[in-house]
């Protein structure tokens, strides 16, 4: 049995209860591939109103937790809470908490396994800049961001890996088919060198970086990648189209 199809919807911090709302009803209405895993990731304060509303065909992703359980974290949200609040899955290392919070490898490698042992499938996510990539530092960098999980963690079966090249975030630009299909393939590489081929077979790798309904079916095609972490276009009705890709 082949790896089921991933498509993430990564709102970031924009919509307002009426747009999130909007955007579930069109969510819950429209024809979805059976076949293609759903999860959208709303702003924290939305995450009870999206699970409240949402078809429970379609899972619902917390932007961020934190590695440490429930206690004196200000500002913070636990692997423990978003459970209970059935929140089934959580981003990680998404490249803006990265180079705009700052955060780490070992970071986010400790809340990727906080996340993991708290029960919630974990989308973690890595990429290079484009300076890196000129560099031909891109392996090299990926791979470093996903030791640090191996590290911590041998069990990788609630794991979603997102190949996010940082350049081709939010501008436009798009790693080229080919260009998406290599890393994906030596991260599927990684896998098997470092983790086990068992993994390797079974983890989804999943790109994003400007994917759009006029280049998600072409880059869909491709052997290694098993999906999408969509952000801007998954505020628009468009998402639909991402969503079913492989029909």
């Amino acid at each position: 049995m082949g790896r089921q199809f991933f498509v993430g919807g990564n709102f970031k911090m924009n919509g307002t209860i009426k747009s999130v709302t909007d955007i579930v009803h069109h969510l819950n209405s429209a024809p979805l591939d059976p076949k293609t895993e759903v999860v959208i990731a709303p702003p924290g304060l939305f995450l009870l109103l999206v699970r409240e509303h949402l078809k429970n065909e379609i899972e619902v992703c917390s932007q961020n937790v934190f590695d440490k359980p429930n206690g004196a974290f200000t500002g913070e949200i636990s692997a423990e809470q978003l459970s209970d609040s059935k929140i089934g899955w959580s981003l990680c290392g998404h490249s803006e908490r990265r180079v705009i919070l700052g955060e780490k490898d070992d970071f986010v490698a400790s809340k990727t396994k906080a996340a993991l042992d708290g029960g919630l499938g974990v989308i973690l996510c890595c990429g290079e800049t484009l300076e890196q990539r000129e560099s031909d530092k891109t392996i090299e960098v990926v791979t470093t961001q996903l030791n640090a999980v191996a590290e911590k963690t041998k069990d990788w079966s609630k794991i979603v890996i997102a190949y996010e090249p940082v350049w081709a975030i939010g501008t436009g630009k798009v790693a080229t088919t080919n260009q998406a299909q290599e890393v994906h393939a030596e991260i599927r590489k990684w896998l098997a060198e470092t983790v086990s081929k068992e993994a390797a077979e079974a983890t989804r790798i999943i790109y994003g970086g400007s994917v759009s309904e006029k280049n998600c079916k072409e880059l869909a095609k491709e052997g290694d990648i098993d999906g999408f972490l969509v952000g801007g276009a998954s505020l628009k009705p468009a998402f639909v189209d991402i969503i079913n890709a492989k029909q």
